[in-house]
């Protein structure tokens, strides 16, 4: 299995869970109950026992660290560490909002020859069909995640059949209108700059990444460039991200390890007996990226 189409897997699979996690009760934060939902059972702190029957502070404190304290630790700590030797992992493998950016930038090149509107077409494309198209894909997506977040936070099956019978509530409309106007214009016009700049998530794996200098990054073999020659950069083509993809590791500051980049090359230098001039490199082998290439010292004679 390449690593796109472990990609597509994992990327389909979070999506799915993104969209359904609510509709089942796994995960959600209900507003008309004021607590939330996990895995079918009412999460709340417990402390009605502590505050109606008169019980101690160490009571109270061992439940606020138990319920509390240990999970976001146990969680922030885990995601600290795969940060640290993959960093933003999360980006390239789960996000549904990456996920979404992948998706349009696929429609926009197939329908206007260009991945953003700030590029320049190879071929012009003035149709009116395919931007149609795109506008129409961008919105859709951009309503479904309006619902999709809204479901997190209302009751989602009266909800969805609040939906289907145009009888949505006024505060839960003006949240879809308003949320799908936001990704609307985000995923036709901003997506990769929301996700090198705007994203707190993705900035701050970023951040951890770039502290850990043998974290797993792309690495270019400088030793093998003339082999890129007969290519038209199309490494840097298939980055979602737009980023200088044989370059050092402090060029692709958001890279999201989507591995899109090695797929290319890998294309690309299918012939050649050396094999791809890009790879996963981890340890050691990761100082190395960010070093200036050595400069060529002829021998005397």
């Amino acid at each position: 299995m390449t690593y796109q189409h472990s990609r597509t897997m994992t990327r389909t699979l979070f999506f799915l869970l993104f969209l359904f996690a609510p509709l089942l009760d796994i995960f959600r934060f209900d507003l008309t109950l004021g607590h939330f939902i996990f895995f079918g059972h009412q999460w709340t702190l417990g402390l009605e026992s502590v505050i109606h029957q008169g019980g101690t502070t160490v009571q109270a404190t061992t439940i606020i660290f138990l319920k509390v304290f240990l999970p976001a630790i146990a969680f922030v700590g885990t995601s600290l560490i795969l940060i640290w030797k993959f960093g933003r992992i999360y980006c390239g493998w789960l996000c549904p909002h990456f996920s979404v950016v992948e998706m349009i930038n696929q429609v926009m090149l197939k329908q206007l020859n260009r991945v953003t509107l700030w590029e320049k077409p190879e071929k012009q494309n003035q149709a009116i069909i395919p931007r149609l198209i795109v506008a129409a894909i961008s919105i859709s997506m951009a309503f479904t995640w309006a619902v999709g977040l809204l479901s997190y936070l209302m009751p989602p099956v009266p909800l969805l059949i609040d939906l289907v019978n145009l009888e949505v509530g006024f505060g839960s409309t003006i949240f879809l209108i308003a949320a799908t106007c936001v990704f609307s214009f985000d995923f036709i016009f901003a997506r990769h700059i929301f996700c090198k700049y705007g994203c707190a998530l993705g900035l701050f794996q970023s951040l951890i990444w770039m502290a850990n200098k043998q974290a797993m990054a792309v690495k270019f073999d400088r030793t093998r460039a003339k082999a890129c020659r007969e290519c038209d950069k199309a490494c840097d083509k298939a980055c979602p991200m737009r980023l200088p993809t044989r370059n050092m590791k402090r060029a692709k500051f958001t890279c999201t390890q989507c591995a899109q980049c090695i797929s290319a090359c890998q294309e690309v230098q299918k012939d050649n007996p050396e094999g791809t001039l890009l790879k996963w490199v981890d340890g050691p082998q990761a100082i190395d990226i960010d070093r200036p290439a050595a400069k060529y010292i002829p021998k005397e004679k």
